[in-house]
């Protein structure tokens, strides 16, 4: 029989450190809950590393698990990869499998890489006696910190198939919104990037040509084309360097500036404020906070742990720090609805939905029904944003066409009239 210790709450609300012995994880959950306690934490107490002693009275050294070594590699496990392992460990589990051969059917059919080593890690620990979510909070390049508690979640209320589940629902949902709007972003920015390589490319080679031409002639040019002389020669002049520079430049002096507490939050603030796109960014904020939240508080996490969680991985500071407001207030034994209405950062709609779901009990159902509205709101305002672009890319290209058009073409109607004036002339 194994020892397992827990943290739990009593009927008085009062945190409780003590330990059980069972056969099973879910025996002990049992035997915790008989004693009218809610366990928050539950974990088996690894047997001691040590000498052990031999029968003839020496002494033997404890063998000593040897750590998968992980895999080089520039940033985390790829969102489809984590998604794909998350649904077939919630199948397996759903077919009753134990953890552990769970984990080690997944190592075996993942191909080599990061991921596979992630889930031999995890196996080991799981193995050697720890839970899973603490073993795979030790992976933080695969799985957050809202992964870790969902799994803590699944494991504490033994229904870790569903939770597994609806993990791999949320990630797939939250891919998928990211997706539509990197994809909004992508056909300005090429537009934009063919745009300035055309206009380089004339600033350099053709418009000289030109100069070189008037300059033969020796006509007074008018300011439209000085200005694009002016123009092309500080572009000849290494004015290239800047405009290819610029972009990498700002890139940095943003992420610079987003170090600080402050400056992430005046960033967050400046995104919300851009015309159309701060409207796709800010719904998109609170569909991902509500579905967090929602997603948290269906798995049984209590409400202020499932605040904490949520205002970390939420993506925005603007919303972390008004769920950090409302964290503090329900803290004090306020609801959820008056102090999010009070940091003014949420719509009417979504307040009144939160208000209903606490008065109902079903606050939970509320938070993923107003997650999906503003999903649906943030797909139509994607579609209006390149529908937007379209026709303002035109005009904007219109408009540096026929800049250099009129301003080349001005001196060229000038030498025309002075070439035909003297033949006019002479007849």
């Amino acid at each position: 029989m194994a020892t397992f210790a827990y943290v739990a709450m009593n009927s008085s609300g009062q945190e409780v450190k003590e330990e059980v012995e069972a056969n099973t994880a879910d025996e002990a959950i049992a035997k915790i809950r008989s004693k009218g306690y809610f366990p928050t934490k539950v974990k088996e107490k690894a047997a001691k590393k040590g000498a052990k002693k031999k029968k003839g009275g020496g002494e033997e050294a404890a063998p000593t698990a040897v750590k998968k070594k992980m895999p080089l590699s520039i940033g985390g496990v790829p969102r489809k990869q984590l998604v794909a392992f998350t649904r077939q460990l919630s199948t397996l589990q759903d077919a009753g499998l134990p953890i552990l051969r769970s984990l080690q059917i997944l190592e075996q059919q993942q191909k080599p890489g990061l991921l596979k080593a992630i889930i031999g890690g995890v196996a080991e620990e799981v193995e050697g006696g720890g839970t899973l979510s603490d073993a795979m909070a030790k992976y933080p390049k695969a799985f957050d910190k809202l992964y870790v508690n969902m799994i803590n979640a699944g494991e504490l209320g033994g229904v870790l198939d569903l939770i597994l589940a609806r993990l791999a629902d949320f990630m797939e949902k939250a891919a998928k919104l990211k997706k539509k709007v990197i994809g909004a972003m992508i056909y300005p920015a090429v537009v934009i990037t063919i745009a300035v390589g055309i206009v380089s490319m004339i600033m350099i080679f053709v418009i000289p040509k030109f100069e070189t031409i008037f300059k033969d002639f020796g006509t007074k040019l008018p300011p439209i084309t000085q200005l694009l002389l002016d123009i092309s020669r500080w572009f000849a002049n290494w004015g290239w360097a800047y405009v290819l520079a610029s972009p990498i430049v700002i890139s940095l002096i943003w992420k610079l500036v987003r170090t600080s507490e402050g400056g992430k939050y005046a960033t967050d603030a400046i995104k919300l404020k851009v015309p159309i796109l701060g409207t796709i960014i800010g719904k998109s904020s609170i569909g991902r906070f509500t579905r967090t939240l929602g997603t948290l508080i269906s798995a049984g996490v209590p409400i202020l742990d499932a605040l904490n969680i949520t205002k970390e991985t939420c993506g925005n500071e603007v919303y972390a720090r008004a769920l950090a407001k409302v964290h503090d207030a329900i803290r004090e034994g306020e609801s959820m609805a008056d102090p999010l209405r009070a940091t003014k950062t949420c719509d009417a709609i979504v307040i009144n939905m939160i208000d209903v779901g606490e008065e109902t009990g079903d606050l939970d159902k509320m938070l993923i029904k107003v997650a999906d509205n503003y999903d649906n709101d943030v797909d139509v305002l994607v579609g209006s944003l390149i529908s937007i672009l379209e026709p303002v890319m035109v005009v904007i290209l219109g408009v540096i066409v026929g800049f250099i058009v009129i301003a080349l073409f001005m001196p060229m109607i000038s030498l025309i009239q002075n070439i035909s004036s003297p033949s006019s002339k002479g007849k």
